[in-house]
């Protein structure tokens, strides 16, 4: 790591700064009551959900060629019909995929801890907010915690050439705050794209989010730190920066 102070940090969006997936469980319930409620779908309410949380997991999205509202109605129509047999039946698709997507931009929020640690943050480095993923989906999920405000620069990967862990995007979020690599500092939830892209672009630091205790494979990226929560980050920027100025 140089021996420069920290002067930006680079956060991930989903699952580090906001609960991605325990919003994602709540709109999974909601259309299982729908399901059960509305069209007696019993045990089989369960099984499309997981369905389509499978194939959510294994989702390989192209901008160019395939919009997010269409793909995601395919993963409920064939859900639909994998469980149930018959034909394809896509307004039931379209029903369910939009009752899991408002409910699950509801509870897309920022905590007030959260916010109260940036406003701080701020006034000492310059805060980026680097999220991969589709540009629609990632704006709306930006709107609905309104989270630009505390941010000096928001990426988004589906708007870029390459997403994390290309060092090409780490580079472009370094020029737009006029700093460099080993200026900055990684934080994020997911060791291939967060940690990974930060190892590639020499940053700083970077610090992996932690919460349920995950033993990685022998394989995984190792990231410089580990914390359990995004709320230990400003104690772990202070003890960074205590050790450059020990090594100067």
């Amino acid at each position: 790591m140089g021996l420069s102070r920290v002067r930006a940090v680079f956060f991930d969006l989903d699952n580090t700064l906001i609960d991605t997936a325990g919003a994602s469980r709540r709109g999974m319930l909601e259309v299982i009551k729908l399901l059960q409620s509305k069209y007696h779908y019993k045990e089989e309410a369960e099984i499309i959900c997981d369905k389509v949380q499978v194939k959510l997991s294994k989702e390989c999205f192209h901008p160019y060629n395939t919009c997010i509202t269409d793909l995601r109605t395919a993963h409920w129509e064939e859900a639909i019909q994998e469980t149930k047999g018959g034909a394809a039946n896509r307004k039931l698709a379209e029903e369910c995929y939009f009752l899991w997507k408002s409910t699950r931009l509801q509870h897309m929020t920022l905590a007030e801890d959260v916010k109260a640690m940036l406003t701080e943050l701020r006034k000492e480095v310059r805060l980026l907010l680097l999220t991969n993923g589709d540009r629609q989906t990632q704006r709306e999920k930006i709107e609905a915690c309104a989270c630009q405000s505390y941010f000096d620069a928001v990426v988004i990967g589906g708007e870029q050439r390459e997403e994390k862990p290309a060092p090409s995007i780490f580079y472009y979020c370094c020029n737009l705050l006029g700093v460099q690599p080993g200026d900055c500092v990684m934080v994020g939830d997911t060791l291939e794209t967060d940690i990974q892209g930060g190892l590639n672009a020499g940053l700083k630091a970077t610090v992996w989010i932690n919460k349920n205790g995950i033993v990685p494979l022998k394989s995984a990226p190792v990231p410089h730190y580990i914390v359990s929560s995004v709320l230990e980050l400003p104690a772990l920027l202070q003890s960074i920066d205590r050790k450059v100025s020990i090594s100067t």
